[in-house]
């Protein structure tokens, strides 16, 4: 057993995830290694502070997601298999919201190139669809139907990359963005709905610019996740 891996005590709601997310931080980083053995049951239900359901819950899920294997009446090891056999949306729904908005970063990015140099005119009646959705959405004060919209359209973009396993990460992507977005506009005062960035980027895909479609993809999403770290008291 790796005795040196500690963890922080709980305090907050969803204990579950909350020790899931520090065990596979743990993993992440190589403090638990393949083979390792974590600590036993007692002492997760010390560090964290949470009953023995809860580290028995948070163990099942990094089992089934194929992170950890249980060896009866031996311990729970990290496995030396490193393939995760957990699907990417139980997995995405797991992560910081923070991380996610960098992953999509960096796939947006890429999506934008592509989609600047690929779209055809169907793509392009799509995504202004869907702006103007967003902006009639924004007029009226619907929240839900703006970030409904807003989504939509950045599916669209992606659909104009046409590289299909793209299209398929940013299906999945969008779900967790979606659940995340919602979450932060119940809190969120002052968001920046970031209308001049969507359009300049729609404009830069019209008009095949990929320089510039990369450009009002950063401009975009550096503002987000800026408002991220406003709200997660990080600046």
């Amino acid at each position: 057993m790796n005795s040196k891996v500690t963890f922080q005590s709980l305090n907050r709601p969803k204990l579950v995830d909350d020790v899931v997310i520090q065990l596979q931080k743990k993993i992440s980083s190589g403090d638990i290694r393949q083979g390792d053995k974590i600590p036993t049951e007692p002492e997760l239900m010390e560090q964290f502070g949470v009953g023995r359901s809860t580290i028995r819950e948070a163990v099942r899920v990094l089992v089934h997601a194929g992170l950890l294997e249980k060896k009866q009446g031996f311990g729970t090891y990290l496995t030396s298999n490193s393939v995760i056999q957990e699907p990417l949306v139980h997995r995405l729904r797991r992560a910081e919201i923070l991380e996610v908005y960098e992953v999509r970063k960096m796939l947006e990015l890429e999506i934008s190139r592509l989609a600047a140099s690929r779209r055809d005119e169907d793509d392009l009646e799509k995504m202004r669809s869907h702006l103007d959705n967003r902006s009639a959405a924004l007029d009226r004060g619907d929240t839900e139907a703006y970030l409904l919209s807003d989504i939509d359209f950045h599916l669209s973009v992606a659909v104009a990359s046409k590289n299909s396993v793209v299209i398929d990460l940013y299906r999945t992507f969008s779900t967790v963005l979606l659940d995340a977005i919602q979450k932060l506009a119940k809190y969120q005062v002052g968001h920046d709905p970031h209308t001049l960035f969507h359009e300049r980027l729609y404009q830069s895909i019209q008009e095949k610019d990929v320089q510039a479609a990369v450009h009002w993809t950063s401009q975009n999403l550096d503002g987000t996740i800026a408002e991220l770290q406003r709200y997660l008291g990080m600046e």
